[in-house]
């Protein structure tokens, strides 16, 4: 039997309005100091089957499970970092997005052609996510 991989669940926390700030993950910061950073709705199965297929490749991406209480200040986190040509819904990402050595790669559909091409091993190669 194959052993689960384990993900890195990361919380993501604002600063209250009482004064007292708390640690707030940076999501800029997230996606350029891990190869593979995958956004992820929770309970969302299109997440599940990219988080699957990359852990099929040996890939052990950073995870960052969303959920109805923080999409909204996470969306806005990633609409600051994606440049508007890169994603097709005008800058608004949607889940699952997948960061690939910085970038935006794309979601689902993105990530399945990319493996069905063939292209998926290299990139994630080049991106230092795989070392075979």
């Amino acid at each position: 039997m194959q052993q689960a991989l384990p993900y890195i669940n990361l919380p993501f926390t604002t600063t209250s309005n009482g004064g007292a700030t708390t640690t707030a993950v940076e999501v800029p910061k997230l996606v350029a100091e891990n190869a593979v950073v995958i956004f992820a709705r929770s309970g969302c199965c299109m997440c599940h089957v990219v988080k699957l297929l990359l852990h099929g490749h040996g890939v052990n991406p950073t995870i960052f499970d969303i959920d109805e209480q923080n999409e909204a200040t996470v969306t806005g986190e990633l609409s600051k970092i994606i440049v508007i040509g890169e994603a097709k819904a005008a800058g608004r990402p949607q889940f699952p997005a997948v960061f690939v050595g910085g970038k935006l790669f794309g979601g689902l559909e993105e990530v399945m052609a990319a493996h069905i091409s063939g292209e998926l091993v290299p990139m994630l190669r080049k991106a230092r996510a795989l070392w075979l």
